[in-house]
């Protein structure tokens, strides 16, 4: 048991090595992005060896980087999105305590993201509740009644999609999340890009395909962003999800910064 923990812990990059990745990123071009499409491609944050090693956790509960000797259920719920309606394909909800690299990415992301949040809150003209740390912002999400964690790990195979959707689980928003590619577009699926769908005022609505490289984020609006008019700036409603995926299998790390 000792040795199988020890080479899985190996497998994953490092908290300290994840935050430096992030905070290296072009974070004035990432928001330039972001305020003219509604989403960014961020620079490889995941060495393909550490995504292997994150998408494999969805086949079992137990613990692979040390952080849960104990073998408890890495999940707390598994959702068939066929059955639900939401598409096709399947995704799982990390419980509490995350993953070493799951809650290193999200601390890494936050402080830049919430620059983002706070300058569109400003051009909106809505609070901006979100206080300078995530651990902050989470106990606010936790007494507002929302507890769960809200990380998931997507698996499509062929013939799955993601339908058209936003992420908010209730009153406590954070307007900005990030979806990172664990498997190779081309070499282990094909189809399957990231959808955004942007509906523009008084215009019809504008999509947005991207692939998603193995080991990138993508940031991405939650549910809307903020869209200069001839009136001053309004809320441009935004939508996302997944093409068809035509073969192959294709799992993503998503990182949510609110709970559930």
């Amino acid at each position: 048991m000792t040795t199988t923990t020890t080479t899985a812990t190996k497998r994953h990059a490092r908290p300290g090595t994840l935050v430096r990745r992030v905070a290296a990123a072009d974070w004035t071009a990432l928001a330039g992005e972001l305020n003219t499409l509604g989403c960014a491609v961020t620079p490889r944050l995941l060495a393909p060896a550490d995504c292997r090693a994150l998408s494999a956790l969805y086949d079992g509960p137990a613990a692979v980087d040390g952080t849960d000797p104990g073998g408890r259920d890495r999940f707390r719920s598994t959702i068939d999105m066929a059955r639900h309606r939401f598409g096709s394909g399947q995704y799982r909800y990390f419980a509490d305590p995350l993953p070493g690299p799951v809650q290193a990415l999200r601390e890494a992301f936050y402080p830049h993201l919430l620059e983002i949040a706070r300058d569109w809150a400003d051009k909106v003209g809505r609070p901006a509740p979100w206080p300078d740390t995530l651990e902050e912002w989470l106990t606010m999400c936790h007494e507002a009644g929302q507890a769960k964690s809200s990380q998931i790990l997507l698996r499509y195979g062929p013939g799955d999609w993601n339908a058209l959707h936003r992420d908010i689980f209730g009153e406590m928003v954070f307007p900005l999340q990030v979806v990172i590619g664990l498997d190779e577009q081309g070499t282990d699926y094909t189809g399957g890009e990231f959808l955004l769908v942007e509906q523009r005022p008084r215009a019809q609505s504008r999509g947005t395909s991207t692939v998603l490289p193995q080991g990138h984020g993508l940031i991405f609006t939650t549910r809307d962003r903020p869209v200069r008019s001839a009136r001053g700036w309004s809320a441009g409603p935004v939508r996302h999800g997944v093409s068809t995926v035509r073969s192959g299998r294709r799992h993503s790390l998503g990182l949510v910064f609110h709970d559930a």
